[in-house]
């Protein structure tokens, strides 16, 4: 079994579908960025689209909580996953079945000015040990 790892954005709504014995299953498909040098030496932008499934409970919460345009973290086992294509040839590829999902941020997220929390916004136990381990000095690790 392989696992897979990825970072990207929804390209679309997820689409929630039920098996026909009732159990939910969430399609989603993330677009993963990266650079790759070509045979010309040039670097390249390319966008590489993986199809992620996620079953039971979770998908269903999914479902409601994700939208396009929604940062991700995937983690979980590949797949092969045969398919009819629109032309009615079968085909076959890779797909990622989720055991993680977690939220990194949405589009709009990316687009905002990153700022700072307040050190005044910190929860005061938080901020206490902040503040405890600021004033140690000399510490051997």
């Amino acid at each position: 079994m392989l696992n897979a790892s990825l970072i990207g954005n929804l390209g679309g709504d997820p689409d929630l579908q039920y098996s026909a014995s009732g159990s939910a299953f969430l399609r989603l498909n993330v677009a993963t960025n990266g650079r790759v040098r070509t045979q010309a030496g040039e670097w390249e932008d390319r966008t590489e689209w993986v199809r992620v499934t996620v079953f039971g409970q979770r998908a269903e919460s999914l479902s409601t909580l994700l939208k396009k345009g929604t940062r991700v973290y995937v983690s979980g086992r590949l797949e092969a996953r045969p398919w009819t294509g629109k032309d009615g040839q079968e085909k076959a590829g890779l797909e990622v079945v989720a055991e993680t999902v977690e939220f990194m941020s949405s589009r709009q997220d990316d687009d905002a000015p990153r700022q700072q929390p307040a050190r005044a916004a910190r929860p005061a136990a938080a901020a206490a040990v902040h503040d405890e381990l600021e004033g140690l000095d000399g510490l051997p690790f």
